[in-house]
């Protein structure tokens, strides 16, 4: 029998399981995916999550691989209406971490690895779950092995598998669904050399268009449309960047490409047994403000020293009600603040985007104001 089970092998089920090495936790890791996609995916790292990746020894590694956002600018029909510094968010780390998710979890992955090389198993599904009380028997497939497959017995399991987590459904736990009117198309392209390393928002009649640096001199831009939009390409993307902001980004320099629409998921409860579920496994948060990922990480900076006293011999049943009391708070918070950013976001008619924009410019001018915003974007 091993200690802890953990199902998703992505950022938040890789932080958890370093975490845990750490402290002596015999752990393993099972992702379905063989090898890791190539995608820049979640981009944004913000300050608390930033300090908790710290504790495992590759938050210097991430700031130096990735672009500090320090500021933000938010501009309207070619004018200014405010800005916004991160400088006084954090003491060690003023700013938003731009970095690919792939880089993320190169970088996490490699932490694992040197903490214990045989932690992290690929190819592997769950496709059962056994709780007696006194352990938890996970059923795994492993297609990508002649005849594989196999049964693991923990003294826990996490499941971090996603927004669209089978272990979640495996456990019986179910789901409360919010859908949004909010369609978006992004994709990275080579930057232009405007705005180097500062985030812009684009508030314009016909919705939102957002623009963040990316290491390797690269720029996200995310569009909002009216409806769904699976089928946009770079040049489609380009020339509604260039119709509401200006600025055309080249279309034979697109990197990535991706149409999505949000929405939220939480889950009723995030223990059920000796299981527990955390990240996108427990919450989905639009990603409309870059929450999602850093909330799982935080989810896994709590819960590490809850599952190492339990693995003591502790009694832990409080501190776990406490966990799920927590961090379904949190996620709501989360959820809020991001509709909040898709609300800014959604096509005004002109004389009401006039004084929204006035507004936002009033706020913007107030320092401690700016501030107070300052911290909430960046989940303080």
């Amino acid at each position: 029998m091993i200690d802890v089970v953990i199902a998703g092998g992505g950022p938040v089920g890789l932080y958890l399981a370093a975490l845990l090495l750490q402290e002596g936790v015999e752990v393993r890791v099972l992702e379905q995916r063989v090898r890791r996609k190539n995608h820049s995916r979640a981009i944004g790292i913000h300050p608390p999550a930033l300090a908790v990746l710290d504790q495992v020894g590759v938050g210097g590694a991430m700031v130096r691989a990735g672009v500090p956002i320090r500021s933000g600018t938010a501009i309207s029909r070619g004018a200014t209406v405010g800005s916004m510094s991160f400088a006084t968010v954090s003491d060690r780390f003023p700013f938003v971490l731009s970095l690919p998710q792939s880089t993320t979890e190169s970088l996490l992955e490699q932490r694992v690895h040197e903490l214990d090389g045989s932690a992290l198993r690929r190819g592997a599904r769950v496709t059962h779950v056994a709780d007696d009380g006194g352990a938890v028997t996970v059923a795994v497939a492993a297609p990508e092995v002649e005849g594989g497959g196999s049964r693991i017995t923990a003294r826990l399991l996490v499941a971090a598998d996603g927004a669209r987590s089978q272990l979640r459904s495996l456990l019986g736990i179910h789901v409360l669904s919010k859908s949004y009117p909010d369609h978006y198309v992004m994709g990275d392209f080579a930057a232009d050399g405007d705005h180097s390393q500062e985030a812009v928002l684009y508030l314009e009649t016909g919705g939102i268009v957002e623009s963040f640096p990316l290491p390797g001199d690269l720029r996200r831009w995310v569009v909002r449309m009216g409806s769904p939009a699976p089928n946009v390409d770079a040049a489609e993307l380009s020339q509604l960047v260039h119709q509401r902001t200006g600025v055309r980004p080249d279309p034979a320099t697109n990197s990535m490409l991706s149409a999505f629409s949000p929405k939220s998921t939480m889950a009723r409860r995030l223990v059920a047994g000796r299981a527990v579920l955390i990240g996108d496994a427990a919450h989905e948060i639009s990603p409309i403000g870059g929450q999602g990922m850093n909330l799982g990480w935080l989810d896994a900076a709590e819960l590490a020293p809850i599952i190492c006293a339990s693995l003591a011999g502790t009694a832990v049943g409080r501190r776990l009600q406490e966990y799920d009391a927590g961090r379904r708070k949190a996620a709501l918070l989360a959820r809020r603040q991001a509709e909040v950013n898709m609300s800014l976001g959604r096509p005004l008619a002109p004389a009401f985007l006039g004084f929204r924009n006035l507004a936002m410019g009033a706020v913007a001018a107030v320092p401690s104001a700016n501030r107070l915003v300052a911290r909430r974007f960046t989940m303080q």
